[in-house]
């Protein structure tokens, strides 16, 4: 078995590890549906339990072809684009494609004029290539969704306010827009101006929503979309609903601090190899330079790598808790 046959190998087990972990991460639709239906139960007595219920699901049916289609789902560009714009940095598709090209290239003539061997070096350029735009990418939408979630709550309540000052809900999404700084302010000022020309409220509001993907933003969508169905105080609703989004974020950042050390553990744990393989190259490049040319030695280091991966996901999936 040559070096290609080793490296097309290892890529089809971590293209396998990738998918799984695309399949299995991510809060369940199913749960997510239910538990929303028995906080809608809770809220309302017993009598009208059955009522609730027809009213919801009614107002899911009519809802559906839009609330259960994920954003970018038509093609990987089109989600890859969702992403971009999740990040709110005004990134164009051209843009990602060049910086992920230009990675690539760099790593990979760096590491050829290194090691001198060149399928390693391509394997490697093509990762990281890959790899670190995808997860800038990623850092850059969890900052503002974490921004998006900390100002939201007190949105819901500016909104409650102009509610029972007597505001109709369209002046008070205005207010808001205008109000609240940040991503809060911009995604509902997109809202307005949707509504301006012409869309409706609920679907300028599910367009910010897929546009998010944030269950946060999806229970305000869904709030209203059952109050148009059910009727009743919108004001006490929207209430209930940032009491319960203020809870919510106390209780991620309990389990955010309760599982820092298991964090920190894996993430020193995981570098510690790669720090003492870097180390000792630099030091001495003849000792462990066999890595890149002996074959037994290329084999071993990518099970090790491997191996390595399994492990951080099952880490990851260990620490990682759905609210």
């Amino acid at each position: 078995m040559n070096v290609t046959m080793l490296l097309l190998l290892v890529g089809g087990i971590m293209t396998l590890l990738i998918l799984g972990y695309m399949l299995l991460d991510g809060a369940s639709p199913a749960k997510e549906s239910q538990r929303r239906l028995q906080a809608v139960r809770y809220r309302h007595s017993e009598s009208t339990s059955q009522r609730v219920e027809s009213q919801l699901k009614k107002a899911i049916a009519a809802r559906r072809p839009k609330q259960f289609k994920p954003a970018g789902s038509g093609s990987r560009l089109e989600a890859l684009q969702t992403r971009l714009e999740r990040t709110g940095m005004g990134w164009s598709l051209q843009q990602y494609l060049y910086a992920s090209l230009g990675i690539a290239v760099v790593i990979t003539a760096l590491l050829y004029l290194q090691t001198g061997a060149a399928l390693l070096s391509l394997g490697v350029g093509i990762m990281v290539g890959a790899g670190l735009p995808h997860l800038g990418v990623g850092y850059f939408i969890k900052r503002r969704t974490n921004q998006f979630n900390a100002k939201f709550p007190d949105a819901i309540e500016l909104l409650v306010r102009g509610l029972r000052s007597g505001l109709p809900v369209t002046e008070t999404l205005g207010v808001v827009a205008s109000e609240v700084p940040g991503p809060v302010g911009t995604e509902f000022r997109a809202v307005v101006e949707r509504i301006k020309i012409g869309r409706t409220m609920e679907e300028s509001l599910q367009v910010t929503a897929d546009k998010l993907g944030t269950p946060e933003f999806q229970f305000f969508v869904i709030t209203l979309a059952i109050q148009r169905e059910t009727g009743g105080n919108l004001a006490e609703t929207l209430s209930n609903l940032a009491d319960v989004l203020r809870k919510r974020a106390q209780m991620k950042l309990k389990i955010k601090a309760m599982s820092s050390e298991s964090k920190a553990s894996a993430y020193i744990v995981g570098a510690l190899p790669f720090i003492v393989f870097g180390m000792i190259y630099w030091i001495n490049p003849s000792y462990i330079g066999a890595f890149f040319t002996d074959d037994r030695l290329i084999v071993t280091g990518l099970g090790g790598l491997v191996w390595m991966s399994i492990g951080a996901f099952i880490m990851a999936k260990m620490v990682s808790f759905e609210i």
